[in-house]
């Protein structure tokens, strides 16, 4: 006979049975979210989800909070993460990448500006930021806050925060304004309509300006330099060079920039020149390197009036013998512009000087150029003489470099 059929079933597995290291493993891969919404399901889970190193990530990824840190405030990390969470939980997207950036930006400025960081102005709380939009009857952007919530800002000094520009007879430096100065720009002409400064100079009266609405023809958050029509019969007609789609697209792009190097440290400043790795060349011991920088202060579009700076490197190979020191005698250029007009130049020496190369010298000099078009490029060479043999001349090539205008839109205003 065949043995009887075991009909009994297997008893139900409760979560009250299963061990607690797999639990807790479990939920060391699930976010803040869900963390919480695991603490009202039961109470093993609300236990288990309680336990204070599963929220040792949260707190180092949304609040960039350290061991020190913790130290400092005799708390667990649960208690840490709920009571950062009440005062900045609204910004909790964009706090950990804003904080990063201002750390590593004030790092960099410790190493290579010093006395900028004493322009840094301390962190504004909520009530400031609600003061503000009462005031100007405008909401401002969560990343906007979120910053703000870190550093308020700068005082109006020199150098600016946002970086310098300097020629011979033109001197810009761009303060990242405070949030009680920037209302104090909010603007409600017509051209401008609901438009708060980013930044100022104090030289040039130059700002960058953020849209709070859409008006205009701008986007909401756009971030603009604004410039005359002065072919226009109406004063409010403005043309706007884009210079970001957000404040967190700005500020944390700019940011990277200056902390990678790309913008090179003169005199103590940020200065906002524009290197293309590409846009280097050697001839024989010496390297020509070119950076470039477009200035809205002095363009137009209407009429179109494009310029441009551009900063030149000449450096000898710290390897060159010494019989290789030279000095420049006189400059070519070749200047196209995006209709294919060529315009050539030439000319004793740079900016007035004859400077002398030599093993392991650098000379730096800075220059400018306007274009009819939104766009064009250079390229040339300098003839040098050698110290050593005094009838031997020899080019240098400059390599093609090409300007930009960055992109811009007319105000319907």
């Amino acid at each position: 006979m065949a043995a009887p059929l075991d009909t009994e079933q297997p008893a139900a597995l409760s979560l009250e049975l299963l061990p607690t290291d797999p639990l807790l493993l479990i939920l060391s891969f699930l976010d803040y979210r869900d963390l919480v919404s695991c603490c009202y399901l039961n109470r093993r889970l609300n236990q288990l989800s309680s336990h204070d190193p599963l929220w040792k990530r949260h707190c180092k990824k949304y609040w960039l909070i350290s061991e020190e840190e913790k130290s400092r405030q005799n708390q667990g990390w649960k208690a840490i993460f709920i009571s950062t969470y009440a005062d900045l939980g609204r910004y909790i997207q964009y706090y950990a990448t804003l904080k990063k950036a201002w750390d590593d930006l004030e790092k960099y400025l410790g190493q290579w500006c010093p006395r900028m960081i004493g322009s840094l102005k301390e962190s504004v709380k909520e009530e400031d930021l609600d003061a503000v939009e009462a005031q100007i009857h405008c909401k401002l952007p969560d990343d906007y806050r979120c910053s703000f919530r870190i550093h308020n800002g700068q005082k109006l000094v020199v150098p600016g925060l946002m970086g310098s520009m300097a020629l011979s007879n033109h001197y810009r430096s761009e303060d990242l304004l405070d949030i009680d100065t920037a209302a104090g720009g909010f603007q409600q002409r017509p051209g401008l309509k609901q438009c708060l400064p980013l930044t100022f100079c104090i030289h040039t009266g130059l700002s960058q300006y953020m849209a709070l609405e859409s008006v205009e023809g701008r986007n909401k958050y756009e971030i603009f330099y604004q410039c005359p029509d002065q072919m226009a019969r109406n004063p409010s007609a403005i043309v706007m060079f884009i210079t970001g789609t957000s404040y967190f697209e700005w500020f944390t792009s700019y940011v990277n920039k200056v902390v990678t190097g790309g913008y090179p440290i003169i005199r103590d400043q940020i200065f906002r020149y524009v290197h293309d790795k590409d846009c280097v060349a050697t001839t024989g011991d010496i390297t020509v390197s070119v950076s470039t920088s477009f200035l809205p202060e002095l363009s137009s579009v209407h009429p179109p009036h494009y310029f441009f700076t551009y900063r030149i490197r000449i450096e000898m190979s710290k390897d060159a013998l010494p019989e290789k020191a030279c000095q420049l005698d006189s400059r070519y250029w070749r200047i196209t512009n995006a209709k294919g007009d060529v315009e050539e130049v030439q000319g004793p020496g740079v900016v007035g000087e004859f400077p002398i190369i030599s093993p392991g010298r650098v000379y730096e000099y800075t220059s400018c150029t306007t274009f009819s078009t939104t766009s064009g490029y250079m390229e040339g060479y300098y003839t040098f003489h050698c110290l050593y043999y005094k009838d031997r001349f020899f080019n240098v090539t400059i390599p093609r470099f090409h300007m930009v205008c960055p992109t811009f839109k007319v105000s319907t205003a």
